[in-house]
C-alpha cells in the first residue's frame, strides 16, 4: 500500500481543485510532498532561489486567504509556500491509525517537517488565526529555522493550564463555539453543518468583510477534507483541557506552558475590525525580544487580515526582513 500513497495523494490533489478550487480566483498549482505524518497540499511559487516565505492559515479558512498576497511577493522576489494545514484541503494523513489531533504543537511540529522535506533551512513565517499561533510556535522553538515572523494578533502561545482560566463573560461569549465543540452535539453539529458553521464564523470574525458567495465557496471546498472536522475538535477540546495531546508532543507542550519569548524580527499585525477574539498588542509586545513593531490596519479589517488587506500583509512580509 506504501508505494500507492503518492498517486492518492495527487488523487486528491486534483478532486481538490476541480472541486471550486479551480476558480480563476483561486489557487490551482497544488503541489504534494511527504512529511512527517502527512502527505502535504502546498503551493510553491516565485523563483527556487529566493528567500523563502511560509505561509500559513487559519480556521476556518484555507491558502486562499493568500491568493492576492502571493503575487506581490513573488514579484519581490520571494519563493512562496502555502500549505493546507492538516485537516484541510488536499492534505492527507500517511497512516490510518495516526491520531487526527490538532494540538498546537502538533501543527507547528508538521511545517518543521515540511521545511525538512523541503529542504528548507530558513523561512519567513507568516499567519493569522491558528496559521499565527503554528508561526509563534515554530519561531519559538526553532528560532535557527525563522528568519522573520508575520503573526496576525500577536503572540498567540497558550498552554491547556492557561485555557482552564476563566474569562470575563464578554470575553467567554466570544468563545462560545469552543464551548459547543466541548459536546456531544458540538461534534455532530460540526460534522453535519462544517460549510454553514464556517460561513458563519466568516461573517462574526469580518463583519465589515462584504465576500460573495464564490470566495466562499473556493475556500469552503477545503473543508471537505475528510479528518477536518476530526481535526477542528481535537484543536478546541485540547485547549480547554478535555482532550489528552500525544506523548510524543509533550516536552514541546511543556515548553510552550511556559509561554516562551520570541527573539526573532517580528511584525505583528491587527486589523481595526476583528470580530474574533484576539488580545490587545499592549498585553503581548513584550513578548518579542528581538527587533519589533507592531501594525494596526484601518478600514474595517476583520480576522483575515491577508485576504481583506493583502497589500498591507504582502507589505509586512517584505519589510520585516528590513527590521
Amino acid at each position: 500500500m506504501k508505494q500507492h500513497r503518492p498517486v492518492a495523494a495527487a488523487v486528491a490533489a486534483t478532486l481538490f481543485a476541480l472541486s471550486g478550487a479551480a476558480h480563476a480566483a483561486g489557487f490551482t498549482d497544488i503541489k504534494q510532498i511527504n512529511a512527517g505524518d502527512l502527505n502535504v497540499g502546498y503551493v510553491d511559487q516565485g523563483p527556487a532561489n529566493g528567500p523563502v516565505v511560509i505561509l500559513l492559515h487559519g480556521w476556518p479558512y484555507d491558502i486562499n486567504s493568500y491568493v492576492d498576497v502571493a503575487p506581490q511577493l513573488t514579484k519581490a522576489g520571494y519563493r512562496v509556500i502555502i500549505p493546507h494545514l492538516r485537516g484541510y484541503g488536499s492534505t492527507r494523513f500517511l497512516k490510518a491509525g495516526t491520531p487526527r489531533n490538532g494540538e498546537p504543537a502538533a501543527l507547528a511540529a508538521d511545517i518543521v517537517a515540511l521545511m525538512d522535506a523541503l529542504k528548507i533551512d530558513k523561512a519567513t513565517l507568516a499567519g493569522y488565526d491558528w496559521g499565527a499561533r503554528t508561526a509563534d510556535i515554530v519561531a519559538a522553538l526553532w528560532p535557527q529555522r525563522v528568519t522573520g515572523l508575520v503573526s496576525v494578533s500577536g503572540y498567540l502561545i497558550g498552554s491547556q493550564e492557561a485555557g482552564k482560566q476563566p474569562l470575563p463573560p464578554a470575553a467567554e461569549l466570544q468563545w462560545w463555539y469552543q464551548f459547543y465543540f466541548a459536546t456531544e452535539r458540538g461534534r455532530l453539529g460540526y460534522e453535519k453543518n462544517h460549510k454553514d458553521f464556517a460561513r458563519l464564523i466568516w461573517k462574526l470574525a469580518s463583519p465589515q468583510w462584504h465576500f460573495d458567495d464564490a470566495t466562499y465557496a473556493i475556500s469552503a471546498a477545503s473543508l471537505e477534507n475528510p479528518d477536518h472536522a476530526a481535526i477542528t475538535i481535537s484543536n478546541y477540546r485540547w485547549r480547554l483541557g478535555l482532550e489528552a495531546g500525544e506523548a510524543r508532543y509533550k516536552e514541546l507542550e511543556d515548553k510552550l506552558a511556559k509561554l516562551p519569548n520570541i527573539s526573532v524580527p517580528t511584525i505583528t499585525m491587527e486589523g481595526d475590525a476583528n470580530g474574533a477574539p484576539h488580545p490587545e498588542p499592549a498585553s503581548y509586545a513584550q513578548r518579542f525580544t528581538g527587533k519589533y513593531k507592531h501594525e494596526q490596519i484601518n478600514g474595517g479589517i476583520g480576522h483575515n487580515l491577508p485576504q481583506e488587506a493583502p497589500k498591507a500583509f504582502a507589505d509586512a512580509v517584505i519589510a520585516v526582513g528590513r527590521l
